[in-house]
């Protein structure tokens, strides 16, 4: 049994039987990327004594979750990174393999509570709610100021049902043709729920609500909510990403054989001579090239476009044609600010924002993370980070760097005298986008070429799985593809139900149906 998992109605996938013959020698495998991605199908190839080698751009791994070392204004050394992550409990096969080298997790620590908080004052959090679906909801629903009673009659109940029906694939078929703000209309839920209770986590997603799948909130919240007893209780690494997680995993692998190349750059995958595939790379200025048996692709969206773009013998017309259309999501900015003074004891390690122009959260790591303990403790200041989820394309980054400080100042008013000893800022646009009609057109883990596999938060896997869960659940379904093929067994997953929990309320939602049409165009 999986030590992380709690909820009895978890299922476990059996790994694919093996369909080939075992190889007369080790195969051996390039694995472009170096996030979760990457580093799960690395460990799930490694731990079947596959020839295994990670390429990856940056100098750390960790993908959009790495970290490097900076020289503060004070002389302090901090290790900055993209911004917060939240390790829900639900992600079992992610915190499996983190446990390969912290059996224990020591690393992660739990944050009992998070609140959320509209722009109007409004205020929600998830302690204290029974774990259980669909008491939680109840409960939630119950005792929050965002749904008033008098507000409750409005809803419309055939489309709130729906996201206690959901079930991948065919959840993406009802309601992917919406956007997640068409839905919340829809529903007609109060509308500083909709802001606290949907929005704050569809925006998770990097994207605002009208440019997300509707289908993909509805999955989110099965997920995380309706779908899980685990709870919306999370977890956080006590230290900087490297120090917490990646040094000690990238430890682990090189102890099973696993080799890395990183601050290089993968230019393009062609035919081997020897081998199937020929890598180009490039180190230092340098170019140099190495042939494997298989490759897995385990890049950003950009990347992957990119690198299949400049690799024009790789699979189909049909199948560059979708890696050219995987989408990346709006640009995304975190700013980290080293201060004179600490913010008021009572302020919680996270906070989600909704209704400001672009600030969706406040962390204090301080509260958290020992490296900005121990440097507000010995300046008596603060670090805190602010993030914002969905830029427009069109902003100007100095302009919402200010505006973002601004939007700060008005949740926590004590920020405002302070004093920046330093900041960080962090500005891209490198995560993938779930779309509207997107989810048929997506990259799948297997291609037309049986060597060649794809691994991501942006690939589907016909699971309920999402963000870093998402990543390592492709990335391990990647590694049993190829030994699949080999003749080699591979590793069980792990996921939340892949439907809703209870069939009578599954039978009620599908009441509301009629053949060929649409559940939420469908009135009370």
């Amino acid at each position: 049994m999986n030590p992380d998992v709690n909820d009895p109605r978890a299922e476990r996938i059996v790994a694919p039987a093996p369909s080939g013959p075992p190889p007369e020698r080790a195969p051996r495998v390039a694995v472009v990327g170096g996030g979760i991605a990457g580093l799960a199908a690395a460990c799930g190839l490694a731990e079947r004594g596959v020839d295994t080698v990670v390429f990856e751009r940056e100098e750390g791994l960790g993908g959009r979750l790495r970290g490097w070392d900076t020289t503060l204004a004070d002389g302090g050394t901090a290790t900055m990174s993209r911004g917060f992550h939240a390790f829900f409990r639900q992600y079992y096969n992610l915190r499996g393999l983190l446990r390969r080298a912290d059996p224990d997790l020591d690393s992660l620590v739990p944050l009992p509570d998070y609140p959320l908080v509209h722009r109007s004052g409004a205020r929600d959090r998830f302690s204290g709610l029974p774990t259980t679906p669909p008491w939680n909801a109840f409960a939630l629903a119950a005792t929050s100021r965002s749904f008033p009673v008098s507000e409750l009659a409005a809803v419309n109940l055939p489309a709130v049902l729906q996201f206690l029906d959901v079930d991948v694939p065919g959840v993406h078929d009802r309601l992917g043709h919406r956007s997640a703000r068409d839905l919340l209309e829809v529903t007609r839920f109060p509308r500083t729920a909709r802001h606290l209770a949907f929005e704050v986590f569809s925006r998770s997603f990097f994207a605002a609500p009208e440019r997300l799948s509707a289908a993909e909130m509805a999955v989110m919240f099965h997920v995380y909510f309706l779908g899980s007893s685990e709870g919306l209780v999370f977890d956080v690494p006590r230290s900087p990403f490297p120090q917490a997680l990646w040094n000690p995993l990238e430890g682990y692998l090189r102890r099973a054989g696993v080799g890395f190349r990183t601050a290089v750059r993968v230019e393009r995958v062609t035919r081997g001579e020897r081998l199937r595939h020929a890598l180009t790379w490039r180190d230092v200025g340098r170019s140099r090239r190495e042939e494997f048996d298989a490759v897995v692709l385990a890049t950003d969206p950009r990347g992957l476009r990119a690198l299949v773009a400049d690799s024009p013998g790789l699979g189909t017309a049909a199948w560059r044609a979708r890696v050219a259309g995987v989408a990346s999501a709006p640009p995304f900015l975190v700013s980290r600010y080293w201060l004179d003074r600490p913010v008021r004891p009572h302020r919680q390690a996270f906070l989600a924002t909704a209704g400001y122009p672009t600030l969706d959260n406040v962390s204090v790591l301080d509260r958290y993370e020992d490296q900005a303990r121990a440097w507000a403790a010995r300046t008596g200041g603060s670090v805190v980070e602010l993030h914002a989820y969905a830029l427009p394309g069109d902003h100007d980054p100095d302009l919402e760097r200010k505006s973002l400080w601004e939007q700060a100042t008005a949740v926590y008013p004590e920020l405002a005298p302070a004093r920046e000893v330093d900041s960080r800022h962090e500005l891209r646009a490198d995560c993938a986008l779930f779309p509207p009609g997107g989810y048929r057109d997506r990259c799948t883990v297997t291609t037309p070429d049986p060597t060649l596999v794809v691994a991501g938060d942006h690939v589907r896997v016909d699971l309920p799985v999402a963000l870093m869960e998402g990543a390592a659940t492709t990335g391990l379904s990647a590694a049993n593809a190829l030994l699949s093929r080999w003749g080699t067994p591979g590793h069980d997953l792990w996921t939340v139900p892949r439907q809703g929990r209870g069939a009578v309320l599954r039978a009620l939602a599908r009441s509301f149906r009629q053949p060929g049409q649409r559940p939420e165009v469908r009135s009370r």
